[in-house]
């Protein structure tokens, strides 16, 4: 039989494993810009979200007693995301340089620094951990919360193109794995925001499906049938009734 201990080190241990690959997914994005010495169309914010993110896990990881498989990831996340970072300021035109430089010194470091000072003057102990653990909590369900803007753009467009299915999978499996970390030791501050992004991940693989095969095959259909005048008129009546038959159900 496995204890939770041993349970929560298996998927920790998991966790970073899947976690590793999801930091390392942006690596061909950013030889490309180093390959064409420019940055291109591409945004500097969601690696600083990242890095951010690294850094407040990070901080939570070493306040927390057996929190050493969270410090050794999140210690792996701000390394990479620095050298994202760093790639992209170089590569990048001045206007760009100025607003990622901006961004990192407001959010990165003076954020950061911000929590790091009041938590430390204002808290304790375990009320410490509290406090860090509710900012991670807050930090992670805005995360999560960013495919809803794809997920949206996919239903406004009937495309699957803006849908990174390989990365969405790689979140969704990470998502899990967190997940039972969480929940067999017994941090409800990890466990919980993990519950809305594997779902959230869910509902975009589903979405991801839906649009891919589903509406596609319908639209070849129709688009291999051409009907003639009669027929349109078939259909179309064939709707009218249908309409009617709605609006008798909703009565």
């Amino acid at each position: 039989m496995f204890t939770a201990k041993t349970l929560a080190s298996i998927f920790g241990i998991l966790g970073n494993v899947v976690a590793v690959g999801v930091f390392l997914s942006p690596v061909p994005t950013f030889y490309r810009i180093y390959k064409r010495k420019s940055s291109e169309g591409y945004k500097s914010l969601p690696y600083a979200v990242a890095l951010f993110s690294a850094m407040m896990l990070l901080y939570y990881g070493s306040l927390k007693p057996n929190g050493i498989l969270l410090i050794t990831i999140n210690s792996f996340g701000c390394f990479i995301e620095v050298i994202y970072l760093t790639i992209f300021v170089v590569y990048s035109p001045k206007e760009k340089k100025k607003t990622t430089l901006k961004v990192l010194l407001l959010f990165n470091l003076g954020a950061f620094s911000l929590v790091l000072l009041l938590t430390s003057l204002l808290t304790k102990g375990s009320k410490r951990i509290d406090v860090v653990g509710w900012i991670n909590a807050a930090i992670n369900i805005c995360v999560f919360a960013a495919p809803l803007s794809v997920m949206r753009q996919v239903i406004r467009t009937k495309s699957v193109e803006f849908v990174p299915i390989s990365l969405t999978l790689a979140l969704n499996l990470n998502a899990t794995m967190w997940f039972f970390y969480g929940f067999f030791n017994k941090d409800y501050y990890i466990a919980g925001p993990n519950i809305l992004g594997f779902l959230l991940g869910m509902a975009q693989i589903i979405l991801y499906i839906i649009y891919k095969y589903c509406v596609r095959k319908v639209e070849q259909d129709s688009t291999e049938q051409e009907p003639t005048k009669d027929s349109k008129l078939d259909s179309a009546d064939d709707i009218i009734k249908d309409k009617q038959q709605i609006q008798l159900q909703i009565v």
